[in-house]
Parts: C-alpha cells; sequence; structure tokens
C-alpha cells in the first residue's frame, strides 16, 4: 500500500518533491537530493527523461528512492516507449516495490539534447492511465489476464493556468474517468486557479496538488515565458523577482507564500526546487 495514496486519503496536507537522475551513473548529487527532501515529503517524484534529455531512468532511480527510505513516485512518459514496453516498465516497476505512478505524454524530443530521436507516441497519457487501471484489476490492454496484478496509485499532469481553461478541464476529466486518481499540477501563479481546479477535480474523484516551482533568477522565467505551452509567469510575479537584489532568495520568499496559500485550498503542494533544496524547509515553514 502507498504511505502516500492513505495521507491523500485521509485528507493530510501532502508534500512531494522532484529530482532528476543523473546523466550518468555517479548517484552522489541524486542521494544527496533525497536526504534533504525525503525529510519533508510524502513522496518524492523521479523524472522520466525530462525536457527530451538524457538521463538515468525513472524506473531505476526510483527505486534508489525506494531503497533510502523514500517513497518514490515513477513517472514515465509515452514518448520514448510502445505499448509493449510501457506495459513491461509497469509490471517491473510494481514488482520493485513501486506504488506509485505519474503518467504524462511526453515533451517532443526535437525540443531535446538528441533531435534526431524517432518520438514513440504509440499512446497518450490518458490511455495509458486506463491501461494501468487494467492492470491494477489483473489484465493486460488487450484483456489478457496477468499471473499477478498491480496496484499502482495513478497520477496525472494538469495545467490549471493554461487557457482556454475549458479545454484544459475536459483534458482532466477525461484523465480522472480513465484512472487518474491524483493530479500534479504545473507551475501555479494564481491561487484562485488551483481553488477552481480543486473544486473541479474533487467533483470527478481525484485530489489536486499544486505546482510550487522556485523561479531562481531572470534566466528561469525567460525559458519559462518563451519557451513552455501552457504557463505564463505574471507580469508581478516577474518584475517581483528580477528587480530584486537576491532573486533567488525573492523567489524563495514567493515560494514559500504560495504554499501557504495553496494550504486553503487543494491537497498539497509539489514543490520544483531547481537545485535549491535546501531552502524546502524554509518554503515549508519548517525551519524555525
Amino acid at each position: 500500500m502507498s504511505k502516500f495514496r492513505d495521507a491523500l486519503l485521509a485528507e493530510e496536507f501532502v508534500i512531494t518533491g522532484e529530482v532528476a537522475p543523473p546523466l550518468g551513473t555517479d548517484l552522489t548529487g541524486l542521494k544527496k537530493s533525497i536526504e534533504i527532501l525525503g525529510l519533508h515529503c510524502h513522496a518524492i517524484n523521479v523524472t522520466d527523461n525530462q525536457g527530451a534529455t538524457l538521463h538515468l531512468s525513472s524506473l531505476a532511480a526510483s527505486r534508489v528512492v525506494l531503497d533510502m527510505g523514500v517513497e518514490p513516485i515513477f513517472q514515465q512518459t509515452c514518448r520514448d516507449r510502445n505499448r509493449l514496453a510501457l506495459q513491461s516498465d509497469l509490471l517491473a516497476a510494481w514488482t520493485l516495490g513501486l506504488r506509485n505512478v505519474l503518467v504524462v505524454t511526453g515533451d517532443d524530443p526535437r525540443a531535446g539534447d538528441h533531435p534526431q530521436a524517432k518520438g514513440v507516441f504509440d499512446l497518450d497519457s490518458t490511455q495509458l492511465m486506463s491501461i494501468v487501471r487494467g492492470m491494477n484489476e489483473g489484465h493486460d490492454m488487450m484483456g489478457r489476464e496477468l499471473s499477478g496484478a498491480t496496484d499502482l496509485y495513478i497520477g496525472g499532469a494538469m495545467f490549471p493556468e493554461a487557457e482556454p481553461w475549458d479545454i484544459q478541464l475536459t483534458r482532466a476529466l477525461r484523465k480522472a474517468e480513465a484512472g487518474a486518481e491524483f493530479f500534479q499540477t504545473q507551475a501555479v501563479f494564481d491561487i484562485d486557479k488551483i481553488a477552481r481546479t480543486t473544486e473541479e477535480m474533487h467533483a470527478a474523484g481525484a485530489k489536486v496538488i499544486a505546482g510550487i516551482l522556485l523561479l531562481k533568477g531572470p534566466r528561469v522565467i525567460d525559458f519559462i515565458n518563451n519557451k513552455l505551452a501552457g504557463l505564463m509567469v505574471p507580469e508581478h510575479i516577474e518584475r517581483r523577482i528580477k528587480d530584486a537584489s537576491d532573486p533567488a532568495a525573492e523567489a524563495i520568499e514567493l515560494a514559500r507564500e504560495q504554499v501557504a496559500a495553496c494550504r486553503e485550498v487543494c491537497d498539497g503542494v509539489h514543490i520544483m526546487p531547481l537545485g535549491l533544496d535546501s531552502a524546502v524547509p524554509h518554503i515549508l515553514g519548517v525551519d524555525a
């Protein structure tokens, strides 16, 4: 059973963090991040070749997280594998002791560090969620009985601030219908929008964990505004960070304020520290 799932179902305010596996086999940095984040998080997401760039697999790195006594959220993208490989990896994840999966479609490989790579996209995230639900029920996507079922806690991603909202909501509701039991959102800057999202998703039977991204400098903001579809840093926040004498410190204070606000409107927060792992206790208000 997933303690992370238990906490959400018990209506605790959950904290999740995020780590990126290394480009290589040296686990030193990964383990250091896990040691810091694990003290404060119910679970830690392990990204899967994020940004379509090469890293150690989420499957292997998730097992490292588990071995260190922290509950991982195994991420699986549809970009790199066909339906046979995706199902095989899901069975492997369960066998390795992983109990949570976040299913995403994945970034276009042309934007990554291997632009000649062929994107597979045999399935999209909604289809894969339905398959995970079927494997939890004891069968593969062809309806064949499994010799041992899974019981993975199924998560999805969503964009509460992308417009038009009706389209984003429809996509999220389809994911919930397909099997998503919790959502981790892209970065949130407007508390009213995360409150709106939570209300809609609760009606669909799913939990909502708001994304808190540390805007640690002007380059991060410019990258978001220029490169990430569906996400835009509001002008007043952009000015607050860019005009600060210490942008990183200001970003930490902003994140602290966002977490405090989210405690009133959603089921948890997902901290994306972008290397500022040591700031997480302050952001969560547990450093006093």
